[in-house]
């Protein structure tokens, strides 16, 4: 038996996929343990999870409307990786000295997790929730990068004594990306990189729904920006309940900020969805390519509608369209009349699910939770056999 140390952000789309996989190490007997926001991981890890908490940072700068490119790059960096590696690293600090992790398995935006344990000389593995860091998206622009590693090194300094040297978004002992390359394409990899498609596991449920509002002969969308859009999707979300006015599908909207008012009567808003279990009762999903989104919907073979509004999701978007699982709309402007085609089109033209299931059948292959609790337990083996006399 060896014990997992899970460090991630306060994000819900990069803590479900290790969720997954934390799980999966559990059911074989293993330990696992959490650094992070307890509340969160409470949440989406179970009420029975051992969290070790850690700080969030205090007064962090609300996100500017339409912030696209290198401003958007820094205000990432600047604003929301580097503090939060500053805020988190006396809780995972005291996560490694508490629980004695034989593996530590670290977001890639969750630096100090990587940080500190290559400075412990713990062995680590790097989660990638998104593809789009894989495919090296600064490699056009070498200032940038330099400009990247210059914060990663000053951030060593401060909460590593400067030890270590490797990137802490790509460890030199593995990476698990919960993507394939039928989704991602052929763009090359970083080295160890470790395909396992989607970890879905199970959730538990935060929301009661109602499930006789489906009707199995009309077909459903659902519609979701995810938990972090919530001031960006308001219009969005309005303009995509009018889209359904004139159509016979229905739609399943998540409003989780309850902007929306009067929708039309084959329109369901609900402020949360339990998604997972959902996902094999609609036919559709419209979201803004969010990569667990994204991949949680292909992994049922449902074709997407795609509105992609920042980060890395213009890069879900576009290898959902190079995959042909979907269309892609422009966020700030599409209408009603265009989001209504769209979904009209992925609903009725076969080859947009075929697709998807092509894309569903390489996730399925791939192992996910399965494979990527394979990965660690092996790299746990190997740590404990160096620590046998």
């Amino acid at each position: 038996m060896a014990r997992f140390l899970f460090v991630v952000p306060p994000l819900v789309g990069h803590v479900n996929p290790a969720a997954g996989v934390a799980a999966e190490l559990a059911a074989r007997g293993h330990e696992v343990a959490w650094a992070g926001h307890e509340e969160l991981l409470w949440q989406l890890a179970g009420p029975a999870a051992l969290v070790f908490s850690c700080g969030v940072p205090a007064g962090a700068p609300e996100r500017p409307a339409g912030l696209k490119g290198p401003a958007a790059l820094r205000f990432l960096w600047e604003d929301f990786l580097v503090p939060l590696a500053d805020a988190m690293a006396p809780g995972v600090d005291a996560a490694i000295d508490a629980f004695a992790p034989h593996v530590v398995v670290a977001d890639q935006q969750a630096l100090a997790g990587g940080l500190l344990a290559e400075a412990r000389g713990l062995p680590w593995v790097t989660s990638a929730t998104t593809s789009a860091e894989l495919i090296d998206p600064l490699s056009g622009m070498p200032k940038v990068a330099e400009w990247v590693d210059a914060l990663v090194d000053d951030l060593r300094a401060r909460i590593a004594d400067g030890r270590g040297s490797a990137d802490p978004r790509f460890s030199p002992h593995g990476v698990l990306a919960f993507t394939t390359r039928e989704l991602l394409g052929a763009a090359p990899l970083p080295p160890r990189v470790r395909l396992v498609g989607p970890a879905l596991g199970s959730r538990p449920s935060t929301s009661d729904f109602p499930w006789e509002w489906l009707d199995p002969s009309r077909p459903t969308v659902l519609v979701s920006l995810g938990t972090a859009n919530t001031d960006a999707g308001a219009s969005f979300l309005a303009t995509a309940a009018e889209a359904f006015a004139g159509m016979d599908a229905r739609a399943v909207v998540v409003d989780p900020g309850e902007v929306l008012g009067a929708v039309p009567p084959n329109v369901l808003v609900r402020p949360r969805v339990p998604q997972l279990p959902l996902l094999p009762r609609v036919d559709a999903v419209l979201c803004h390519a969010g990569h667990n989104t994204v991949c949680e919907a292909l992994w049922h073979g449902l074709p997407l509608v795609v509105a992609p509004i920042r980060d890395d999701q213009p890069i879900v978007a576009a290898q959902v369209v190079a995959a042909g699982a979907g269309i892609r709309l422009r966020f700030v402007r599409a209408g009603a009349d265009r989001i209504a085609a769209a979904v009209e089109e992925v609903l009725t033209e076969p080859s947009y699910r075929r697709a998807a299931e092509t894309v569903a059948t390489s996730f399925h292959a791939a192992g996910g939770s399965a494979a990527a609790a394979g990965h660690l337990e092996q790299l746990a083996l190997e740590s404990l056999a160096r620590l046998k006399p």
